[in-house]
């Protein structure tokens, strides 16, 4: 009898466990890592943390939506919406964790309100990232757009350029190399800071933790309010991992909480 007690006890105790494994997609870079970080704290608490890597961006929600993972980590809100209308899933975010920021750059100023009339402007000329600078450029009170709130926002929709900025639109890439030809350069932090760039220091103006393009933890409906799921949530925004963000990204990657 004692014999079968503690083999139901073990049986039990291996069933609680599965309950309390979360698997995850991610990318490898900075998502995996931000995760694998957490993944002790979790074990303390009782989940069992899988971390799977992938390099797209399509498997990984398909897969949470067909409940083959429970949960991704690599991309940010507008890139969901646009997932949920064409494909048709229902997928939500769980928490917001950290945001790969987009600043504005010059080598000729120190500060915006130094800019003269008719300055010259380079953005992004990608959809995503050329709407990121000029609801920055907004946010900064240089212009107004038609829409303050348009993600997709291009130049056409600025609706006042008070200072009558010229602005370009190159691609993402070169933006560094003609930082010293321009008034202000509007720089993906990646390559801020393979320009040697300081986008804690340097950038004039940089995308706070209000911006849309926070990177998120997204689950389905049936499972975000999960104990698992909420634990996770709560080690994404632990004091620990804020300042592990902090000394290995060094500005790349900005904690959103």
């Amino acid at each position: 009898m004692k014999n079968l007690l503690v083999a139901l006890a073990a049986v039990f105790s291996l069933s609680a466990h599965a309950a309390d494994t979360l698997t995850v997609a991610a990318t490898a870079v900075p998502h995996a890592e931000i995760l694998e970080f957490v993944k002790p704290q979790l074990a303390q608490q009782g989940v069992d943390l899988q971390v799977k890597v992938f390099t797209d961006y399509v498997q990984p929600n398909v897969q949470v939506a067909e409940k083959r993972l429970d949960a991704n980590f690599f991309q940010h809100q507008p890139y969901l919406s646009e997932f949920n209308a064409g494909k048709g899933t229902d997928l939500v975010a769980v928490t917001g964790v950290h945001l790969e920021p987009l600043g504005a750059y010059s080598t000729k100023y120190k500060s915006l309100s130094e800019l003269p009339g008719g300055a010259t402007v380079v953005i992004p000329n990608d959809a995503t990232n050329g709407g990121r600078a000029l609801l920055l450029l907004q946010a900064a009170g240089l212009i107004k757009l038609k829409n303050p709130t348009d993600i997709l926002a291009t130049t056409k929709d600025i609706a006042e350029n008070p200072k009558d900025l010229k602005i370009r639109e190159l691609e993402a890439a070169t933006l560094p190399r003609v930082l010293t030809q321009v008034d202000l350069a509007l720089i993906n932090t990646n390559y801020a800071l393979q320009a040697k760039l300081d986008p804690s220091k340097d950038a004039l103006v940089i995308e706070g933790k209000n911006s849309p393009y926070v990177n998120i933890l997204v689950a389905r409906p049936d499972n975000k309010d999960a104990p698992a799921m909420q634990k996770l949530a709560e080690a994404l925004h632990s004091p620990e991992l804020k300042q592990f963000i902090l000394d290995k990204y060094k500005g790349a990657v900005v904690p959103a909480f």
